[in-house]
């Protein structure tokens, strides 16, 4: 063999060799994303009165901008939770209430994007209105920051109750100065739900769902949230007075990581 025919003997080789890591990497970037279950639903399509604010969809949580995994500002869950909360949605209607969602099925890259910025102790620009009074270095110790979470299991939420007629949500903007959670209510964040003593997301004691210094008002919408739910099989987690998660769950050891979008649900569903 020449010293030519070797050169491009090798020249081959190595084209070859590029093209089978390039055909790789384009089957592994063409995996499709995975699928929610049969079983899985849009809250939309059992019950579109609820209002949603899908805050990890927004800059507007504790991260400051959209967390990974939120494709569509929408509301999925299990159908036995999307139909409990429904006969939940009845009850207040009556009442002249609607129920309004802040987060529901969160996929895990959702929560590994939680961890990651809670291990980031530089970014804190958020501080001042969802943990004013708690260090940075604390989040997973307090139980605020975990590596799982029940949302991923598709039968937990966080939400409130507003006051019909709703009035829109006030925009947040960006880089706007930023007021503690815990703030009286016509100091912090405009949220057009009833005064629960805190905002969503508030890494404080406050928070908790019996928290005695919660009195008058306040608490008497923390009950009525609390008992309109559990008479219907929701289980409050007493840390926090805006998550709740049905009860028996089809899912409770399963964590789910498809994104929360309509592309994710089977049709019509």
């Amino acid at each position: 063999m020449t010293r030519l025919s070797v050169a491009v003997r090798g020249i081959v080789t190595a084209l070859a060799a590029l093209l089978s890591v390039a055909s790789a990497s384009a089957s592994a970037q063409a995996a499709p994303e995975p699928k929610a279950p049969a079983d899985f639903v849009a809250l939309r399509s059992v019950d579109p009165t609820i209002v949603e604010e899908i805050r990890y969809f927004t800059p507007h949580n504790f991260v400051g901008q959209r967390v990974d995994g939120y494709r569509q500002p929408l509301c999925i869950l299990t159908r036995p939770a999307a139909e409990a909360l429904h006969k939940a949605q009845t009850k207040l209607l009556r009442r002249g209430y609607t129920l309004k969602v802040y987060d529901c099925y969160r996929p895990q890259r959702a929560v590994d994007h939680f961890v990651r910025w809670a291990k980031d102790l530089n970014d804190q620009k958020m501080k001042a209105e969802f943990y004013p009074q708690v260090d940075k270095t604390r989040l997973f110790a307090d139980g605020y920051i975990a590596e799982q979470s029940g949302h991923s299991r598709g039968s937990t939420m966080d939400l409130t109750i507003v006051r019909l007629p709703a009035r829109p949500t006030h925009p947040y903007v960006p880089n706007q100065p930023l007021v503690p959670c815990y703030a009286p209510q016509d100091e912090r964040f405009p949220d057009n739900s009833v005064d629960m003593g805190t905002g969503f997301d508030c890494f404080d004691t406050l928070a908790h769902t019996d928290d005695p210094r919660i009195t008058g008002a306040r608490r008497a919408n923390r009950q009525l949230l609390k008992s309109t739910l559990e008479n219907l099989g929701f289980v409050n987690l007493a840390e926090e007075w805006w998550h709740y998660t049905f009860k028996p769950e089809p899912y409770p050891d399963t964590y789910f990581d498809f994104p929360v979008s309509r592309a994710s649900l089977a049709p019509g569903h």
